[in-house]
């Protein structure tokens, strides 16, 4: 069966995912459903729209004032978008321009937060970007009351890229991609761990704060996970995508408990691995997809799958995005991911000492004819802490990427917000 290759959906992905379609409907059903409370003007990633893109979003507790927090969202081309509580924009943030006209100009991927990082003699919260067009980290700090915005950029402006040699390999793109951010508890260093777009490459990069005031970084060390795969009948497995091009990881998250970092490699499944990679990765799930065969077509741009053998998993349809942790003061919590290949979550256990075993999964579905659900979502976040009245138990964001079209025709992409009640409701 042929699949065309689409959007921000792999090859691999697609092809492998038309063997499970017809199973879908039947695994999906009964799921539990929750509905969005608020959500996001649409972005549009055309001229008119300045290329913004909705990706991946991070949520800031005000801890002065609760009702007062913030998501700060990336939107690629587009850069950062900030909001408050009620989804409505406070804030925008433009992606720098390339060194020259015709160099790769920035394209923000992912971000994360660090808390307290010690900067210019006080603590300060930080968001931290992959600036995927530009190959760099990107750091702000964040002041709720600050004049002109709550962001404020401090990179320093000596760094370097993370993967680059030089700027014709930036150009190449194979660059920052997926980020997660880790402060050690016992040493107090913040770190991010940054993956490599189009390989399988996880770098672990210590943030440094610097005399002047701003924050620069270093490459301590890196891992690359498996590109292919031996399968119990004895052959061997690659997920199908573009010559040159290897399984990529984005969506990650690290449980600051004890240092585990939780990465998802897209047409594979879910890794778990110590944040400062050192040690062996164990796979913890895979996707339905994983041991499909499929070859790429250069001519079409697809790929064609062949029979399923029956070696992947049973909860994620590839690609596995948008990781992120559901915590709770007794240690206890969820490892929740998006399994875009079926608009569902999926809940696993966060304990190790369970083998994060799965839990269960739920739709976000529409509130209103309005208000739509999310479906191929990205990025995820979640924040298990009172939000003032509007979300007293907490918030679960999620990227929308097929927004309802407006009259327009226009593709739109979106950030939904999630009332956590609704969430726990649906999991217990």
């Amino acid at each position: 069966m042929t699949i065309r290759r689409a959007g921000r959906v792999s090859a691999a992905a697609l092809g492998a995912m038309v063997a499970v379609t017809a199973a879908l409907p039947a695994q999906a059903s009964g799921l539990p459903e929750v509905h969005p409370r608020a959500e996001t003007a649409a972005l549009f990633d055309d001229k008119a729209g300045g290329g913004a893109n909705a990706d991946d979003p991070a949520i800031w507790r005000n801890a002065a004032d609760p009702g007062r927090s913030l998501v700060i969202a990336t939107a690629k081309k587009g850069g950062l978008r900030v909001y408050d509580l009620d989804a409505r924009e406070v804030q925008s943030i433009p992606a720098p321009a390339g060194p020259g006209a015709d160099d790769a100009a920035g394209r923000f991927n992912n971000v994360d937060l660090v808390q307290g990082m010690p900067l210019a003699g006080a603590r300060a919260d930080l968001a931290v970007v992959s600036d995927r067009g530009n190959d760099r980290l990107r750091i702000y700090r964040i002041d709720r009351d600050r004049a002109g915005g709550p962001l404020a950029d401090v990179t320093d402006p000596g760094v370097r890229p993370v993967f680059s040699a030089d700027q014709a390999e930036v150009n190449e793109q194979r660059t920052a991609y997926g980020l997660a951010t880790w402060t050690d508890r016992k040493s107090g260093r913040s770190y991010a761990l940054v993956s490599q777009r189009n390989r399988t490459r996880v770098a672990l990069v210590e943030l440094i704060s610097t005399p002047g005031g701003t924050v620069d970084y270093r490459t301590v060390r890196t891992l690359d996970l498996p590109s292919s795969f031996r399968l119990p009948n004895g052959t061997s497995w690659t997920p199908c995508g573009e010559p040159g091009e290897l399984p990529q990881v984005e969506g990650m998250v690290v449980d600051p408990a004890d240092g585990t970092l939780y990465a998802g490699q897209e047409d594979v499944g879910i890794w778990r691995m110590r944040a400062d990679l050192t040690g062996a990765p164990e796979l913890i799930d895979k996707v339905r997809e994983y041991g499909v065969p499929a070859t790429y077509d250069a001519a079409t741009e697809e790929c064609t799958a062949g029979a399923d053998p029956g070696f992947g998993g049973k909860h994620l349809t590839a690609d596995v995005e948008g990781l992120t942790l559901l915590t709770e003061p007794d240690g206890d919590g969820y490892l929740l991911a998006s399994s875009q290949g079926d608009n569902t979550f999926v809940a696993y256990d966060r304990e190790r000492d369970e083998d994060n075993e799965f839990e269960g999964a739920f739709r976000i579905t529409a509130a209103s004819t309005v208000l739509d659900g999310s479906e191929v979502c990205d990025g995820a976040a979640v924040l298990n802490a009172p939000l003032g009245k509007r979300y007293p138990k907490g918030l679960m964001v999620v990227q929308d990427g097929q927004e309802t079209p407006n009259a327009s025709g226009r593709e739109a992409t979106g950030f939904k917000f999630v009332d956590l009640r609704d969430v726990l409701s649906a999991l217990d």
